[in-house]
C-alpha cells in the first residue's frame, strides 16, 4: 500500500499540485486532499487506490515498500524514469502548448 507521506513525496518529485495529481488519477481534489491527511497508510475504496498507484506508476513514481532491498530501512518513493507530466511553472499556472 501506500502512506500519506509517500503520497505527498511522490506530488513533489513529479512537480504536480493535486489539482493535477487528481486529473491524471481521475479523482477528485478532495479524496486526494484526504488521503495526503492521513496519519499513516492511506484508507479509502480499492477503486480510487488503484487509480492513484496507476496514475503515480504511470508517472514513474516506484513506491518503496516498508523492509524492501535499499540501503536504508523503511519506506518510500523514487522516480524509475523521467516523469511524463511537466513540472509546473513557477507562479502556479500550468503552462500552455
Amino acid at each position: 500500500m501506500i502512506t500519506a507521506a509517500q503520497l505527498r513525496a511522490a506530488r513533489v518529485l513529479l512537480g504536480i499540485d493535486q489539482r493535477q495529481l487528481a486529473e491524471m488519477s481521475g479523482l477528485s481534489v478532495p479524496t486526494i486532499q484526504r488521503m495526503e491527511a492521513s496519519e499513516s497508510m492511506i484508507r479509502g475504496n480499492v477503486d480510487s487506490l488503484m487509480k492513484l498507484i496507476a496514475a503515480l506508476d504511470g508517472a514513474g513514481i516506484e513506491l518503496i515498500d516498508e523492509g524492501a532491498v535499499s540501503s536504508a530501512a523503511g519506506r518510500g518513493v523514487r522516480l524509475r524514469h523521467r516523469a511524463a507530466v511537466a513540472p509546473r511553472p513557477a507562479g502556479g499556472t500550468r503552462a500552455r502548448s
